[in-house]
């Protein structure tokens, strides 16, 4: 079998861990009590030990804005007090949920992937930049024009011209658009309302949520 004798008889007579029961850790003879560390719990949380910094954060509340435990444990060290070490008292408070990021993260919001389907034509358009439109049912191209700038005055009579050209019914196009400032411009966003157009935007910082216009820009430029 290729095996050692001496591997086959340790495997007999070697215990399964999982009938063994684990023992209790057991508690060191000079550990603290439960009274004494409620009273490291409580010590960071008195008046005498606010951070003022941490007020400051939006989303810490009091109990949580406290001193550093090694700025504590110094104060108590200068006035002769002495309940434990650095080390126990992160211990505890970790212990207890009182440990956590102390500087004010950027926290962004979750946004939904845009999924938009087309079972037919004239039902879902894809925009950007170039002003390229295309619909990402047969990647034709409903529209375009050359301009020396993008401006909303610029995208209303492109936009005019494709919709009547293409006899689209008001209530079953939607436009996806990227986040850009001619993109989101009140004048844009009037104009698809009279024309009974749903805009559906990219997400924040996320370049490929519009991949149809993108990919006609890769192959025209």
């Amino acid at each position: 079998m290729g095996v050692w004798r001496a591997t086959i008889h340790g495997r007999r007579t070697r215990p399964d861990p999982l009938a063994v029961p684990a023992k209790p850790w057991p508690r060191p003879v000079r550990g603290l009590s439960d009274a004494q560390q409620r009273i490291v719990l409580d010590l960071p949380h008195e008046p005498r030990f606010p951070d003022q910094s941490a007020f400051r954060q939006r989303e810490l509340t009091p109990r949580n804005a406290v001193q550093a435990p090694a700025e504590i444990y110094a104060t108590l060290l200068d006035e002769g007090g002495y309940h434990c070490s650095i080390r126990t008292m992160y211990r505890i408070l970790d212990a207890n949920g009182e440990v956590r990021e102390r500087l004010d993260q950027l926290r962004h919001p979750a946004y939904s992937k845009p999924e938009l389907l087309a079972t037919g034509p004239n039902q879902v358009w894809s925009r950007d930049i170039t002003k390229l439109k295309g619909s990402i049912f047969s990647r034709r191209i409903v529209g375009w024009c050359v301009a020396d700038a993008e401006s909303a005055v610029v995208f209303k009579p492109l936009f005019d011209d494709a919709v009547a050209k293409h006899a689209v019914p008001p209530g079953q196009l939607t436009l996806h658009v990227d986040r850009g400032g001619p993109m989101k411009a009140k004048a844009t966003a009037f104009l698809l309302a009279d024309l009974g157009v749903t805009k559906s935007h990219s997400r924040p910082h996320t370049s490929n949520d519009n991949p149809f216009s993108d990919a006609h820009f890769k192959t025209l430029k």
